[in-house]
């Protein structure tokens, strides 16, 4: 049973509604199992079956829950319990699931269809408001379930009528779902994960079960081999991402008085490590807050989860769901969405003051996922989708002016997990070296690239082989040249591991066509993926990832440029981490390097924000003491005229690794050439170090 004091008050105004919510879902499922009653169409109740089946499981959860029965089951009880939940969604069943909107589209038509399996996966997302014994959650979805059904009882029951239920469920209960979702965020007594992590015996893997979250042998395997590793190894590991956020307050110049709490995202299976963290960021002066990562309708624009999670049961299901907000998405739920979050921030905006920011822990190694475009999804219109944009960049001001990016820090790490094949053992330990390499050593070196970098009027960088690149970085010039730089030295502060140089582009000037043969890019695939720039913005893209060219335009313009008609070069970079790209040759796994990793591992092209958004004031310096000057670009000069078109709320990072490289030259005013990588290798003086690796 919960002992959350905010939950158990909150739930005294619920009981009742619950309780008859679950009493008329047991009729509904028992009046049409028995054929005691029928609706118009037998697939209807096929789905009314399934779904009000769905939902007792949910209150069956929560009954386990709060009568502590839960914790009581064996490893074997709690693994069946587990897959029980998530059979609909489960791969080997999916095209024949009401889940799946293609099939749900089939079986009810275009609208009906998209809106029942809509419903389906909402049902789906109150898996941890089950466990957790949140019956705002519960209830009020069970209510939406019950309106929806109570129309089919109606034969003529039209496709705007169950839009309309659904959109006004959303819309009516926004004040409490977004300042509940800060309250997670932000309100270290909301502690249902910490206090697994926190309170149980970690060596005894039915704690997996516990949260709700979906589970593989992926998480018990990882959480096994963490437990056979000794405690000072873990508490190292630990070390090196807790100072990482520590670090980012020096580095920047920030003040770090004042602030109390800090959050911790990261993958099911890492308890352990997880464990020893909070003892440290304690020791530092921070309460760590852990929240889930939300699959509400609201929260699945995308395939990465922010947040802790479990293992994904279906990417198919979350691909396919990903957009279901367009179903019900309009200006006056945007509207309201903003209004709910002003209110929410300000109600507590003592405690987003005392944020310190996030902490990431990434996993790596899974399947790679390639998706199934389906023409029966969800979609935007043209007016809705600038809508989006703009309500989104609302947003993002919004949260900036209650937890301004230049007053917090933020740490991120990755780590592989086992699926990625059976040297996963030694593939940590190799991790784990990349993610504490010797900082001095490569702040040398990196300097020695800084200088020749700031000696440039422009970067040029060249493919070689099948990769076709061919561009041209203009840089920001600099007004005290002994004094100032135009890229940053990234050490093994915030971003881990260390080893990349980067600049924010001067836009004018910078064009040209990048290229990488295949590359991951936020657990999607591409094949062939082609940028072209003019200016520092997008002007044409493609890839090869499907045989209709109009879908591969679709799959970059939702998932690259997240919907924007073009976005710009916000950052450009040059990775020197040659042992991390060598791991990945060694292992095989370069495909499957995240890109926190993956980045440090040849030159970088990100199209979205600079690295610098919302921080351009912020004054910062290299180790060598010059100014980092090249901050902002033609569009964040307008964060204070006009904040709506200066962001863009996205950042996303393209790699071309060492073997696709061909050249990087700096040209300087002079028409003098520096040659910094040469057929993939470093040539420039004070930089042979970092060819070592290759030749081992």
């Amino acid at each position: 049973m919960t002992e959350n004091k905010i939950i158990l008050e909150e739930n005294k105004n619920y009981y009742e509604r619950f309780s008859l919510a679950v009493e008329r879902i047991r009729m509904i499922h028992t009046e049409l199992w028995d054929q005691s009653v029928t609706l118009a169409d037998k697939h209807l109740n096929s789905y009314f079956i399934k779904t009000s089946y769905f939902a007792l499981q949910l209150s069956e959860i929560y009954n386990l829950s709060k009568n502590n029965i839960l914790k009581t089951l064996t490893e074997s009880e709690l693994f069946h319990l587990n897959q029980g939940l998530y059979e609909d969604i489960d791969p080997a069943k999916y095209e024949t699931s009401y889940t799946n909107p293609a099939y749900a589209v089939k079986r009810f038509g275009a609208e009906t269809g998209l809106y029942l399996s809509a419903l389906y996966a909402e049902l789906h997302s109150n898996i941890p408001n089950a466990i957790e014994e949140r019956l705002f959650n519960l209830t009020t979805i069970f209510e939406l379930f019950i309106e929806i059904y109570n129309l089919f009882e109606d034969s003529d029951c039209k496709p705007e009528q169950i839009r309309s239920a659904l959109y006004y469920y959303f819309f009516d209960y926004s004040d409490v779902t977004i300042k509940a979702g800060l309250n997670d965020m932000l309100n270290p007594e909301m502690s249902f994960i910490k206090d697994i992590i926190m309170n149980e015996n970690l060596e005894d893997l039915r704690y997996l079960y516990f949260s709700g979250e979906y589970v593989t042998d992926n998480e018990v395997k990882t959480a096994k081999y963490l437990n056979s590793l000794p405690q000072e190894k873990i508490d190292s590991i630990a070390h090196t991402f807790t100072q990482g956020i520590i670090k980012g307050y020096k580095v920047y110049n920030m003040d770090m008085s004042g602030k109390k709490t800090v959050n911790i995202r990261y993958p099911l299976g890492f308890e352990r490590i997880i464990k020893s963290a909070v003892l440290q960021f304690r020791e530092n002066g921070l309460e760590p807050v852990i929240y889930r990562a939300s699959f509400a309708i609201g929260s699945r624009t995308s395939m990465y989860k922010v947040g802790f999670h479990g293992a994904s049961a279906n990417k198919q299901f979350e691909y396919d769901h990903r957009n279901d907000l367009a179903l019900i998405f309009d200006k006056g739920y945007a509207d309201r969405q903003l209004s709910e979050y002003k209110l929410a921030y300000e109600s507590m905006k003592d405690a987003a003051a005392e944020f310190a920011g996030p902490a990431l822990i990434e996993s790596f190694g899974e399947k790679p996922f390639a998706p199934v475009e389906k023409d029966c999804l969800p979609k935007y219109s043209d007016k809705h989708q600038k809508q989006l944009i703009a309500f989104r960049s609302e947003k993002g001001m919004l949260t900036n002016n209650y937890i301004p990016q230049d007053k917090i820090s933020f740490t991120i790490i990755a780590f592989p997990v086992p699926d990625i094949g059976r040297k996963f053992e030694k593939i940590f330990e190799e991790t784990v070296k990349v993610n504490t390499l010797d900082s001095d050593k490569y702040e040398k070196i990196q300097t020695n690239i800084i200088n020749a970098l700031d000696k440039g009027d422009y970067v040029t960088v060249t493919g070689r082989g099948n990769n076709h690149t061919d561009m041209k970085i203009n840089l920001v010039k600099k007004t005290v040249p002994e004094k100032q730089t135009v890229f940053e030295n990234c050490l093994d502060d915030v971003n881990i591991p260390l080893g990349e140089v980067f600049t924010s582009p001067e836009l004018k000037g910078t064009e040209g066509v990048l290229h990488v043969t295949e590359v991951y890019l936020d657990n999607l695939k591409y094949k062939d993926l082609e940028l072209k720039f003019k200016d520092g913005c997008v002007t044409d893209y493609t890839c090869k990832n499907f045989e209709n060219e109009e879908e591969n335009k679709k799959y970059i313009h939702e998932n690259v440029l997240y919907r924007h008609d073009t976005l710009p070069i916000g950052e450009f970079a040059i990775g020197t981490n040659t042992t991390a790209y060598m791991m990945g040759l060694k292992y095989n796994i370069s495909g499957l390097l995240p890109i926190l990793i993956a980045e440090k591992t040849g030159p970088h092209f990100a199209v979205g924000d600079t690295c610098f958004s919302h921080e351009e004031d912020l004054v910062t310096y290299n180790p060598d003491g010059k100014q980092m000057v090249a901050k902002e670009n033609d569009f964040s000069k307008l964060r204070n005229s006009e904040p709506e078109k200066a962001y863009f709320n996205c950042h996303t990072d393209i790699t071309i690794p060492y073997s696709e490289l061909g050249d990087i030259v700096v040209h300087t005013e002079n028409d003098e050439k520096i040659t910094i990588i040469k057929n993939g290798r470093f040539v420039l003086a004070g930089t042979e170090a970092l060819n070592e690796v290759f030749e081992d």
